[in-house]
Protein backbone atom coordinates (compact mmCIF):
# COMPACT_ATOMS: atom_id res chain seq x y z
CA UNK A 1 0.00 0.00 0.00
CA UNK A 2 3.10 2.30 0.86
CA UNK A 3 4.52 2.01 -2.66
CA UNK A 4 0.97 1.97 -4.11
CA UNK A 5 1.06 5.65 -2.59
CA UNK A 6 4.38 6.97 -3.13
CA UNK A 7 3.76 6.35 -6.87
CA UNK A 8 0.52 8.49 -6.87
CA UNK A 9 2.24 11.45 -4.96
CA UNK A 10 5.69 10.85 -6.17
CA UNK A 11 5.06 9.91 -9.54
CA UNK A 12 8.14 9.05 -11.46
CA UNK A 13 10.35 8.98 -8.49
CA UNK A 14 11.18 4.84 -8.78
CA UNK A 15 14.75 3.79 -7.88
CA UNK A 16 16.85 3.17 -11.04
CA UNK A 17 19.18 1.42 -8.80
CA UNK A 18 17.78 -1.53 -7.26
CA UNK A 19 19.83 -1.68 -4.25
CA UNK A 20 18.40 1.34 -3.19
CA UNK A 21 14.78 1.05 -2.10
CA UNK A 22 12.53 4.08 -2.82
CA UNK A 23 11.49 6.10 -0.05
CA UNK A 24 7.97 5.36 1.98
CA UNK A 25 5.43 8.34 1.94
CA UNK A 26 6.50 8.39 5.81
CA UNK A 27 9.90 9.60 5.08
CA UNK A 28 8.30 12.50 2.60
CA UNK A 29 5.83 13.72 5.44
CA UNK A 30 9.23 13.40 7.96
CA UNK A 31 11.41 15.71 5.40
CA UNK A 32 7.96 18.04 5.98
CA UNK A 33 9.63 18.38 9.50
CA UNK A 34 12.68 19.22 9.03
CA UNK A 35 12.04 21.45 6.25
CA UNK A 36 9.83 23.58 8.46
CA UNK A 37 12.84 23.35 11.18
CA UNK A 38 15.45 24.47 9.24
CA UNK A 39 13.13 27.40 7.79
CA UNK A 40 12.79 28.43 11.06
CA UNK A 41 16.10 28.12 12.30
CA UNK A 42 17.09 30.25 8.88
CA UNK A 43 13.75 32.83 9.82
CA UNK A 44 15.41 33.82 12.80
CA UNK A 45 18.99 35.05 11.75
CA UNK A 46 16.27 38.23 9.99
CA UNK A 47 13.31 37.77 12.21
CA UNK A 48 14.14 40.85 14.24
CA UNK A 49 14.73 43.68 11.34
CA UNK A 50 11.26 45.13 11.70
CA UNK A 51 11.07 44.19 15.30
CA UNK A 52 13.73 45.96 16.68
CA UNK A 53 12.12 49.67 17.11
CA UNK A 54 9.42 48.02 19.13
CA UNK A 55 12.03 45.71 21.72
CA UNK A 56 13.63 49.08 22.02
CA UNK A 57 10.70 50.91 23.16
CA UNK A 58 10.01 48.27 25.63
CA UNK A 59 12.95 47.23 27.08
CA UNK A 60 15.38 50.29 26.56
CA UNK A 61 18.35 48.50 25.62
CA UNK A 62 21.83 50.17 25.22
CA UNK A 63 23.05 50.39 21.70
CA UNK A 64 25.68 47.65 22.92
CA UNK A 65 22.77 45.52 24.24
CA UNK A 66 20.81 46.02 20.90
CA UNK A 67 23.80 44.98 18.92
CA UNK A 68 23.86 41.91 20.95
CA UNK A 69 20.31 40.82 20.51
CA UNK A 70 20.67 40.87 16.97
CA UNK A 71 23.85 39.22 16.60
CA UNK A 72 24.33 36.82 19.36
CA UNK A 73 22.25 34.08 17.60
CA UNK A 74 24.58 33.91 14.24
CA UNK A 75 27.50 34.00 16.66
CA UNK A 76 26.16 31.07 18.59
CA UNK A 77 24.86 29.34 15.57
CA UNK A 78 27.69 29.67 13.52
CA UNK A 79 30.56 28.63 16.42
CA UNK A 80 28.51 25.57 17.06
CA UNK A 81 27.67 23.95 13.90
CA UNK A 82 30.82 22.26 13.75
CA UNK A 83 30.69 20.98 16.88
CA UNK A 84 26.67 19.84 16.83
CA UNK A 85 27.21 18.03 13.69
CA UNK A 86 30.02 16.25 15.05
CA UNK A 87 27.88 15.42 18.28
CA UNK A 88 24.88 14.14 16.13
CA UNK A 89 26.32 11.55 14.42
CA UNK A 90 28.12 10.01 17.89
CA UNK A 91 25.07 10.33 20.09
CA UNK A 92 22.08 10.12 17.28
CA UNK A 93 21.01 12.79 14.72
CA UNK A 94 17.16 12.25 15.91
CA UNK A 95 18.17 12.13 19.48
CA UNK A 96 19.72 15.47 18.91
CA UNK A 97 17.36 17.08 16.33
CA UNK A 98 14.59 16.32 19.59
CA UNK A 99 16.62 17.39 22.12
CA UNK A 100 17.39 21.18 19.89
CA UNK A 101 13.73 21.29 19.18
CA UNK A 102 12.76 21.43 22.89
CA UNK A 103 15.11 23.99 23.52
CA UNK A 104 14.79 25.94 20.56
CA UNK A 105 11.14 25.91 21.79
CA UNK A 106 12.02 27.18 25.26
CA UNK A 107 14.67 29.83 24.62
CA UNK A 108 11.56 30.97 21.80
CA UNK A 109 9.18 31.28 24.67
CA UNK A 110 11.99 32.97 27.08
CA UNK A 111 12.57 35.74 24.63
CA UNK A 112 9.11 36.77 23.80
CA UNK A 113 8.27 37.51 27.59
CA UNK A 114 11.91 38.64 28.22
CA UNK A 115 11.42 41.59 30.80
CA UNK A 116 14.81 42.61 30.71
CA UNK A 117 17.77 43.35 27.44
CA UNK A 118 20.41 41.16 29.54
CA UNK A 119 17.56 38.25 29.60
CA UNK A 120 16.68 38.70 25.89
CA UNK A 121 20.22 38.38 25.20
CA UNK A 122 20.69 35.42 27.22
CA UNK A 123 17.79 33.70 25.50
CA UNK A 124 19.09 35.02 22.28
CA UNK A 125 22.46 32.88 22.84
CA UNK A 126 20.20 30.03 23.49
CA UNK A 127 18.21 30.06 20.23
CA UNK A 128 21.74 29.89 18.50
CA UNK A 129 22.88 26.99 20.54
CA UNK A 130 19.43 24.85 19.43
CA UNK A 131 19.65 26.61 16.28
CA UNK A 132 22.89 24.85 15.78
CA UNK A 133 21.68 21.08 16.90
CA UNK A 134 18.56 21.52 14.32
CA UNK A 135 20.42 22.33 11.08
CA UNK A 136 22.95 19.63 10.55
CA UNK A 137 20.77 17.61 11.97
CA UNK A 138 18.18 18.38 9.74
CA UNK A 139 19.86 17.73 6.50
CA UNK A 140 22.27 14.91 7.65
CA UNK A 141 19.14 12.89 7.97
CA UNK A 142 18.25 13.28 4.42
CA UNK A 143 20.80 11.11 4.20
CA UNK A 144 19.24 8.07 5.97
CA UNK A 145 15.81 8.51 5.01
CA UNK A 146 16.43 8.79 1.19
CA UNK A 147 18.73 6.11 -0.33
CA UNK A 148 17.61 6.69 -3.92
CA UNK A 149 19.90 9.30 -5.40
CA UNK A 150 17.38 11.03 -7.18
CA UNK A 151 14.88 10.99 -4.33
CA UNK A 152 17.89 12.27 -2.00
CA UNK A 153 18.29 15.17 -4.36
CA UNK A 154 14.67 15.81 -4.71
CA UNK A 155 14.22 15.93 -0.71
CA UNK A 156 17.70 17.90 -0.41
CA UNK A 157 16.27 20.38 -2.70
CA UNK A 158 13.28 20.95 -0.99
CA UNK A 159 15.16 21.25 2.33
CA UNK A 160 17.56 24.16 0.10
CA UNK A 161 14.54 25.78 -0.64
CA UNK A 162 13.19 26.29 2.50
CA UNK A 163 16.70 27.38 4.78
CA UNK A 164 17.50 29.71 1.70
CA UNK A 165 13.54 31.23 1.96
CA UNK A 166 13.79 31.63 6.02
CA UNK A 167 15.85 34.26 5.67
CA UNK A 168 13.93 35.95 3.33
CA UNK A 169 10.61 35.01 5.18
CA UNK A 170 11.92 36.69 8.57
CA UNK A 171 11.33 40.41 8.00
CA UNK A 172 8.16 39.48 6.34
CA UNK A 173 6.92 37.50 9.12
CA UNK A 174 7.89 39.91 11.41
CA UNK A 175 6.43 42.61 10.09
CA UNK A 176 2.87 40.87 9.51
CA UNK A 177 3.03 39.84 13.45
CA UNK A 178 3.75 43.10 14.41
CA UNK A 179 0.87 44.43 12.71
CA UNK A 180 -1.30 42.76 15.27
CA UNK A 181 0.52 41.24 18.08
CA UNK A 182 3.49 42.69 20.47
CA UNK A 183 7.06 42.49 19.49
CA UNK A 184 7.58 38.95 21.46
CA UNK A 185 5.45 37.73 18.82
CA UNK A 186 8.00 36.73 15.96
CA UNK A 187 9.22 34.56 18.85
CA UNK A 188 6.24 33.05 20.09
CA UNK A 189 5.56 31.49 16.74
CA UNK A 190 8.64 29.26 16.83
CA UNK A 191 7.03 27.37 19.97
CA UNK A 192 4.04 25.40 18.22
CA UNK A 193 6.11 24.44 15.55
CA UNK A 194 8.85 23.13 17.81
CA UNK A 195 6.10 21.04 19.80
CA UNK A 196 4.54 19.64 16.86
CA UNK A 197 7.89 18.28 15.86
CA UNK A 198 8.83 17.15 19.43
CA UNK A 199 5.85 14.99 18.42
CA UNK A 200 6.57 13.84 15.06
CA UNK A 201 10.01 12.96 14.98
CA UNK A 202 9.97 10.07 16.94
CA UNK A 203 7.44 8.78 14.51
CA UNK A 204 8.28 10.00 11.28
CA UNK A 205 12.11 10.30 11.39
CA UNK A 206 15.14 7.14 11.65
CA UNK A 207 17.82 7.31 14.42
CA UNK A 208 21.54 7.13 13.37
CA UNK A 209 24.34 7.40 14.97
CA UNK A 210 27.96 5.86 14.00
CA UNK A 211 28.50 2.56 15.59
CA UNK A 212 32.52 3.76 15.71
CA UNK A 213 32.27 7.42 16.37
CA UNK A 214 34.92 7.28 19.02
CA UNK A 215 35.36 9.72 21.64
CA UNK A 216 34.22 13.55 21.60
CA UNK A 217 37.25 15.56 22.09
CA UNK A 218 35.94 18.72 24.49
CA UNK A 219 39.14 20.91 23.66
CA UNK A 220 38.91 20.37 19.97
CA UNK A 221 34.74 21.90 19.96
CA UNK A 222 36.01 24.97 22.47
CA UNK A 223 38.60 25.42 19.58
CA UNK A 224 36.24 25.41 16.52
CA UNK A 225 33.58 27.70 18.53
CA UNK A 226 36.50 30.39 19.48
CA UNK A 227 37.68 30.15 15.82
CA UNK A 228 34.61 30.83 14.19
CA UNK A 229 33.08 33.19 16.96
CA UNK A 230 36.82 35.29 16.22
CA UNK A 231 36.58 35.01 12.64
CA UNK A 232 32.62 35.70 12.02
CA UNK A 233 33.07 38.59 14.47
CA UNK A 234 35.84 40.10 12.87
CA UNK A 235 34.31 40.28 9.34
CA UNK A 236 31.01 41.78 10.56
CA UNK A 237 33.25 44.62 12.51
CA UNK A 238 35.08 45.17 9.46
CA UNK A 239 31.54 45.63 7.63
CA UNK A 240 30.28 47.97 10.07
CA UNK A 241 33.52 50.01 10.88
CA UNK A 242 36.06 49.07 8.12
CA UNK A 243 39.54 48.28 8.62
CA UNK A 244 40.41 48.59 12.32
CA UNK A 245 42.93 46.80 14.45
CA UNK A 246 40.18 45.17 16.29
CA UNK A 247 38.40 43.59 13.06
CA UNK A 248 42.02 41.99 12.11
CA UNK A 249 43.21 41.33 15.28
CA UNK A 250 39.92 38.68 15.66
CA UNK A 251 40.32 37.79 12.40
CA UNK A 252 43.90 36.56 12.69
CA UNK A 253 43.19 35.25 16.19
CA UNK A 254 40.50 32.91 14.72
CA UNK A 255 42.48 32.06 11.65
CA UNK A 256 45.19 30.85 14.12
CA UNK A 257 43.11 28.91 16.74
CA UNK A 258 41.47 27.49 13.05
CA UNK A 259 45.11 26.38 12.23
CA UNK A 260 45.86 24.73 15.42
CA UNK A 261 42.71 23.14 15.56
CA UNK A 262 42.90 21.74 11.77
CA UNK A 263 46.58 20.17 13.20
CA UNK A 264 44.83 18.72 16.26
CA UNK A 265 42.61 16.70 14.16
CA UNK A 266 45.66 15.29 12.11
CA UNK A 267 46.97 13.78 15.47
CA UNK A 268 43.62 12.51 16.88
CA UNK A 269 42.55 9.00 16.65
CA UNK A 270 39.02 10.18 16.71
CA UNK A 271 38.92 13.36 14.94
CA UNK A 272 36.00 16.18 15.29
CA UNK A 273 36.46 16.77 11.73
CA UNK A 274 38.23 14.64 9.18
CA UNK A 275 40.34 16.76 7.28
CA UNK A 276 40.87 14.13 4.62
CA UNK A 277 37.13 15.21 3.00
CA UNK A 278 38.90 17.81 1.81
CA UNK A 279 40.98 15.23 -0.06
CA UNK A 280 37.81 14.63 -2.57
CA UNK A 281 37.52 17.43 -5.19
CA UNK A 282 33.68 16.92 -5.02
CA UNK A 283 33.49 17.25 -1.60
CA UNK A 284 35.98 20.64 -1.54
CA UNK A 285 34.42 22.49 -4.43
CA UNK A 286 30.62 21.74 -3.09
CA UNK A 287 32.21 23.49 0.15
CA UNK A 288 34.07 26.28 -1.48
CA UNK A 289 30.54 26.91 -4.05
CA UNK A 290 28.08 26.37 -0.95
CA UNK A 291 30.07 29.48 0.66
CA UNK A 292 30.58 30.98 -2.84
CA UNK A 293 26.26 31.02 -3.16
CA UNK A 294 25.68 32.70 0.17
CA UNK A 295 28.03 35.33 -0.09
CA UNK A 296 26.24 36.42 -3.41
CA UNK A 297 22.79 35.69 -1.12
CA UNK A 298 23.92 37.85 1.71
CA UNK A 299 25.93 40.30 0.39
CA UNK A 300 23.15 41.26 -2.70
CA UNK A 301 20.57 41.11 -0.39
CA UNK A 302 21.71 43.62 2.18
CA UNK A 303 22.25 46.04 -0.73
CA UNK A 304 18.94 45.13 -2.19
CA UNK A 305 17.28 45.87 1.19
CA UNK A 306 18.69 49.83 1.20
CA UNK A 307 18.44 50.44 -2.20
CA UNK A 308 14.60 49.33 -2.36
CA UNK A 309 14.01 52.22 1.42
CA UNK A 310 16.59 54.16 0.69
CA UNK A 311 16.95 55.25 -3.12
CA UNK A 312 12.84 54.18 -3.79
CA UNK A 313 11.80 55.26 -0.16
CA UNK A 314 9.63 52.25 0.55
CA UNK A 315 8.28 51.34 4.17
CA UNK A 316 10.35 48.64 5.47
CA UNK A 317 7.15 46.12 5.39
CA UNK A 318 6.80 46.86 1.63
CA UNK A 319 10.51 46.55 1.10
CA UNK A 320 10.60 43.09 2.95
CA UNK A 321 7.51 42.32 0.75
CA UNK A 322 9.28 43.00 -2.69
CA UNK A 323 12.50 41.29 -1.24
CA UNK A 324 10.75 37.60 -0.85
CA UNK A 325 9.51 37.77 -4.41
CA UNK A 326 13.36 36.96 -6.17
CA UNK A 327 13.00 33.61 -3.43
CA UNK A 328 10.27 32.33 -5.18
CA UNK A 329 12.61 31.45 -8.02
CA UNK A 330 14.78 28.88 -5.95
CA UNK A 331 12.57 26.28 -6.12
CA UNK A 332 12.38 26.79 -10.05
CA UNK A 333 16.09 26.61 -9.23
CA UNK A 334 15.91 23.28 -7.34
CA UNK A 335 13.32 21.43 -9.83
CA UNK A 336 15.95 22.33 -12.36
CA UNK A 337 18.54 21.27 -10.96
CA UNK A 338 17.14 18.09 -9.87
CA UNK A 339 16.09 16.67 -13.43
CA UNK A 340 19.42 18.40 -15.38
CA UNK A 341 21.27 16.47 -13.25
CA UNK A 342 20.10 12.82 -14.74
CA UNK A 343 21.35 13.98 -18.06
CA UNK A 344 23.71 16.00 -17.28
CA UNK A 345 27.23 15.59 -15.42
CA UNK A 346 27.18 17.78 -12.14
CA UNK A 347 29.71 19.91 -13.05
CA UNK A 348 27.55 21.24 -15.81
CA UNK A 349 24.73 21.47 -13.77
CA UNK A 350 26.66 23.71 -11.36
CA UNK A 351 28.61 25.30 -13.40
CA UNK A 352 25.34 26.79 -15.43
CA UNK A 353 24.01 27.46 -11.66
CA UNK A 354 26.64 29.59 -11.14
CA UNK A 355 26.46 31.40 -14.74
CA UNK A 356 23.13 32.29 -13.97
CA UNK A 357 23.78 33.79 -10.78
CA UNK A 358 26.26 35.80 -12.36
CA UNK A 359 23.79 36.77 -15.35
CA UNK A 360 21.45 37.93 -12.58
CA UNK A 361 23.96 40.20 -10.41
CA UNK A 362 24.80 41.64 -14.42
CA UNK A 363 20.79 42.48 -14.62
CA UNK A 364 21.28 44.16 -11.25
CA UNK A 365 23.79 46.60 -12.85
CA UNK A 366 21.24 48.14 -15.09
CA UNK A 367 19.07 49.85 -12.53
CA UNK A 368 18.67 53.35 -12.07
CA UNK A 369 17.18 55.56 -9.36
CA UNK A 370 13.75 56.59 -11.00
CA UNK A 371 13.00 53.10 -12.83
CA UNK A 372 11.20 51.17 -10.06
CA UNK A 373 11.98 47.87 -8.46
CA UNK A 374 10.88 45.57 -10.84
CA UNK A 375 14.62 45.45 -12.97
CA UNK A 376 16.31 44.91 -9.60
CA UNK A 377 13.43 42.25 -8.58
CA UNK A 378 14.05 40.47 -12.23
CA UNK A 379 17.99 40.30 -11.74
CA UNK A 380 17.91 38.79 -8.39
CA UNK A 381 15.15 36.37 -9.00
CA UNK A 382 17.59 35.07 -11.97
CA UNK A 383 20.40 35.09 -9.64
CA UNK A 384 18.09 32.82 -6.31
CA UNK A 385 17.36 30.72 -9.29
CA UNK A 386 21.22 29.64 -9.90
CA UNK A 387 21.89 29.71 -6.46
CA UNK A 388 19.20 27.09 -6.36
CA UNK A 389 20.44 25.13 -9.17
CA UNK A 390 24.24 25.57 -7.01
CA UNK A 391 23.04 24.88 -3.36
CA UNK A 392 21.06 21.68 -4.34
CA UNK A 393 24.30 20.25 -5.98
CA UNK A 394 26.57 21.27 -3.79
CA UNK A 395 24.58 20.09 -0.76
CA UNK A 396 24.15 16.74 -2.24
CA UNK A 397 27.94 16.23 -2.98
CA UNK A 398 28.68 17.38 0.84
CA UNK A 399 26.17 14.72 2.18
CA UNK A 400 26.86 11.95 -0.41
CA UNK A 401 30.17 12.22 -0.84
CA UNK A 402 31.37 11.82 2.98
CA UNK A 403 31.03 8.82 4.83
CA UNK A 404 27.31 8.10 6.01
CA UNK A 405 28.64 8.01 9.90
CA UNK A 406 30.42 11.62 9.13
CA UNK A 407 27.35 12.81 7.23
CA UNK A 408 26.45 15.23 10.10
CA UNK A 409 29.73 16.38 10.87
CA UNK A 410 29.84 17.17 6.89
CA UNK A 411 26.78 19.48 6.69
CA UNK A 412 27.86 21.42 9.57
CA UNK A 413 31.05 21.90 8.06
CA UNK A 414 29.39 23.01 4.84
CA UNK A 415 27.09 25.26 6.89
CA UNK A 416 30.14 27.14 8.62
CA UNK A 417 31.65 27.93 5.13
CA UNK A 418 28.23 29.30 4.26
CA UNK A 419 28.24 31.39 7.27
CA UNK A 420 31.68 32.39 6.51
CA UNK A 421 30.60 33.32 2.80
CA UNK A 422 27.26 35.29 3.97
CA UNK A 423 29.47 37.51 6.59
CA UNK A 424 32.31 37.78 4.07
CA UNK A 425 29.48 38.77 1.87
CA UNK A 426 28.22 41.31 4.17
CA UNK A 427 31.31 42.69 4.19
CA UNK A 428 33.24 42.57 0.69
CA UNK A 429 29.88 43.87 -1.24
CA UNK A 430 29.38 46.42 1.54
CA UNK A 431 32.66 47.92 1.47
CA UNK A 432 33.20 47.88 -1.90
CA UNK A 433 29.81 49.47 -2.29
CA UNK A 434 30.45 52.47 0.51
CA UNK A 435 33.85 53.07 -0.85
CA UNK A 436 31.95 54.03 -4.03
CA UNK A 437 29.66 55.86 -3.01
CA UNK A 438 31.51 58.02 -0.58
CA UNK A 439 34.33 58.67 -3.20
CA UNK A 440 31.04 60.18 -5.59
CA UNK A 441 29.24 61.60 -2.91
CA UNK A 442 32.55 63.41 -2.22
CA UNK A 443 33.13 64.55 -6.16
CA UNK A 444 29.28 65.33 -6.79
CA UNK A 445 28.02 66.94 -3.98
CA UNK A 446 26.32 70.76 -4.76
CA UNK A 447 28.18 73.30 -4.17
CA UNK A 448 27.52 75.35 -0.82
CA UNK A 449 26.85 72.34 1.15
CA UNK A 450 28.36 72.90 4.96
CA UNK A 451 31.44 70.67 5.34
CA UNK A 452 30.04 69.37 8.54
CA UNK A 453 26.88 68.53 6.49
CA UNK A 454 28.61 66.81 3.99
CA UNK A 455 30.55 64.60 6.19
CA UNK A 456 27.95 63.35 7.82
CA UNK A 457 26.17 62.60 4.13
CA UNK A 458 29.17 60.61 3.08
CA UNK A 459 29.27 58.19 5.82
CA UNK A 460 25.72 56.21 4.95
CA UNK A 461 22.55 57.06 2.31
CA UNK A 462 20.71 56.74 5.12
CA UNK A 463 22.40 59.41 6.72
CA UNK A 464 22.79 61.79 3.98
CA UNK A 465 19.20 61.65 3.38
CA UNK A 466 18.59 62.96 7.14
CA UNK A 467 20.82 65.63 6.29
CA UNK A 468 19.29 66.39 3.50
CA UNK A 469 16.05 66.83 4.83
CA UNK A 470 17.42 69.37 7.43
CA UNK A 471 18.47 71.58 4.67
CA UNK A 472 16.60 74.90 3.35
CA UNK A 473 15.24 74.81 -0.67
CA UNK A 474 16.40 72.91 -3.20
CA UNK A 475 19.92 72.08 -1.43
CA UNK A 476 18.65 68.98 0.43
CA UNK A 477 16.76 67.58 -2.58
CA UNK A 478 20.02 68.27 -4.18
CA UNK A 479 21.99 66.45 -1.97
CA UNK A 480 19.45 63.99 -2.06
CA UNK A 481 19.66 63.01 -5.09
CA UNK A 482 23.85 62.85 -5.44
CA UNK A 483 23.10 60.37 -2.48
CA UNK A 484 20.67 57.96 -4.43
CA UNK A 485 23.04 58.32 -7.62
CA UNK A 486 25.86 57.63 -5.50
CA UNK A 487 24.69 54.23 -3.69
CA UNK A 488 23.18 53.26 -6.76
CA UNK A 489 26.73 53.47 -8.59
CA UNK A 490 28.08 51.57 -5.63
CA UNK A 491 25.60 49.11 -6.39
CA UNK A 492 26.57 48.89 -10.21
CA UNK A 493 30.15 48.18 -8.93
CA UNK A 494 29.49 45.62 -6.26
CA UNK A 495 27.15 43.56 -8.38
CA UNK A 496 29.78 43.76 -11.31
CA UNK A 497 32.38 42.72 -9.20
CA UNK A 498 30.17 39.64 -7.81
CA UNK A 499 28.90 38.57 -11.06
CA UNK A 500 32.56 38.22 -12.27
CA UNK A 501 33.25 36.30 -9.17
CA UNK A 502 30.67 33.68 -9.84
CA UNK A 503 31.45 33.42 -13.11
CA UNK A 504 35.30 32.53 -12.65
CA UNK A 505 33.72 30.26 -10.42
CA UNK A 506 31.86 28.11 -13.03
CA UNK A 507 34.72 27.77 -15.00
CA UNK A 508 36.74 26.42 -12.40
CA UNK A 509 33.91 24.14 -11.61
CA UNK A 510 33.80 22.90 -15.09
CA UNK A 511 37.41 22.03 -15.01
CA UNK A 512 37.63 20.97 -11.53
CA UNK A 513 35.09 18.41 -11.56
CA UNK A 514 34.86 17.53 -15.58
CA UNK A 515 35.16 13.72 -14.74
CA UNK A 516 32.87 13.67 -12.09
CA UNK A 517 29.52 11.74 -13.06
CA UNK A 518 26.21 11.35 -11.08
CA UNK A 519 25.97 7.45 -10.44
CA UNK A 520 29.87 8.74 -8.59
CA UNK A 521 28.25 10.80 -6.08
CA UNK A 522 27.64 8.11 -3.41
CA UNK A 523 30.30 6.82 -1.04
CA UNK A 524 31.41 4.18 -1.81
CA UNK A 525 30.69 2.60 1.98
CA UNK A 526 26.84 4.17 1.91
CA UNK A 527 25.83 0.41 1.07
CA UNK A 528 28.04 -1.36 3.83
CA UNK A 529 27.09 0.90 6.80
CA UNK A 530 26.10 -0.93 9.89
CA UNK A 531 24.77 2.01 12.23
CA UNK A 532 21.37 2.13 13.11
CA UNK A 533 19.42 3.05 10.39
CA UNK A 534 22.27 3.51 8.47
CA UNK A 535 22.18 1.29 4.84
CA UNK A 536 19.48 0.47 2.11
CA UNK A 537 19.10 -3.07 3.77
CA UNK A 538 19.58 -2.46 6.69
CA UNK A 539 15.70 -1.81 8.88
CA UNK A 540 15.15 1.98 10.02
CA UNK A 541 14.34 2.92 13.21
CA UNK A 542 11.30 5.02 13.01
CA UNK A 543 9.18 3.19 15.32
CA UNK A 544 12.22 3.51 18.19
CA UNK A 545 11.64 5.73 21.10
Amino acid sequence: MTNVLDRCIFPGMTAPNPRAAAAPTRAWIGLAALVLAATLVSMDLSVLFLALPYLSEALEPSGTQLLWITDIYGFMLGGLLLTMGTLGDRIGRRRLLIGGAALFGLASAIAAFAPTAELLVAARALLGVAGATLAPSTLALIRNMFHDPRQRRTAIGVWTAGFSGGGALGPVIGGVLLEHFWWGSVFLINVPVMAALLVAAPLLLPEFRAARAGRFDLLSAAMSLAAVLAVIYGIKRLAEHGADPAAAAAVLLGTAIGVLFVRRQRRLADPMIDVGLFRSRAFSTAVAVNALTMFALMGSGILTAQFLQSVLGMRPLVAALWSTVPFLAVPIGVTVATLAVRRLRPAAVVGAGLFTTAAGFLVMTRVTTDGGPLLLIAGSAVMAAGVGMVSTLANDLVVATAPPERAGAASALSETGSEFGGALGIAALGTLSTAIYQAQVASDAPQGIPAAVLHTAGETIGAALHAAASLPGSAGERLADVAREAFTAGLHASTAAAGALLATAAVVVLIVLRDLRTEQVVHQEDEDEDADGGGPGAQPAETRT
